[in-house]
């Protein structure tokens, strides 16, 4: 009995003191600052990398019935949405709030019903009606059976 403890207490041991060697090897690295010159040049290289990332990327929503859906502003209060939707008959609605009121509505349709994915494309153009608030562009599917709003995604217009 006394012979398993002490091969329990001697592991144990052997156990923490490997344990203290890797930190010990992780805590003695190392780091050496870069020069300005350098220091310039990947503060560059950041940057266009950070616009190359932006102007490729849009920012695209998704849900359970919409996809890929971006949207882009064109003008002052004009706004283009694209994307694709698998939806009954190939109809949904849209409705632009501020929070407090609905300041347009509107359907249209995608070149494809369900359970294709049909891509959409449609032009907005809303005016806020307080200067400080957000527009916010929701994406919704009608119910066939009583017209309420299915699988609503909302998407802020900046």
């Amino acid at each position: 009995m006394k012979l398993l403890y002490s091969l329990i207490v001697i592991s144990l041991f052997a156990c923490t003191e490997n344990e203290q060697q890797h930190t010990s090897l992780s805590n003695s690295d190392t780091v050496t600052a870069p020069s300005a010159s350098e220091n310039n040049n990947a503060d560059s290289t950041f940057k266009r990398q950070k616009q190359a990332d932006t102007s490729k990327q849009r920012k695209g929503y998704s849900n359970a019935r919409f996809k890929e859906v971006t949207v882009q502003k064109v003008g002052a209060d004009k706004y283009t949405v694209q994307g694709k939707a698998q939806v009954f008959e190939a109809t949904f609605s849209w409705v632009v709030e501020d929070g407090h009121n609905e300041l347009k509505k509107g359907h249209q349709m995608t070149d494809a019903g369900a359970p294709a994915w049909g891509n959409f494309n449609f032009t907005v153009e809303v005016q806020k009606e307080r200067p400080n608030s957000t527009l916010i562009l929701i994406l919704f599917e009608a119910s066939p059976k009583d017209g309420s709003r299915q699988y609503e995604l909302p998407i802020a217009l900046e």
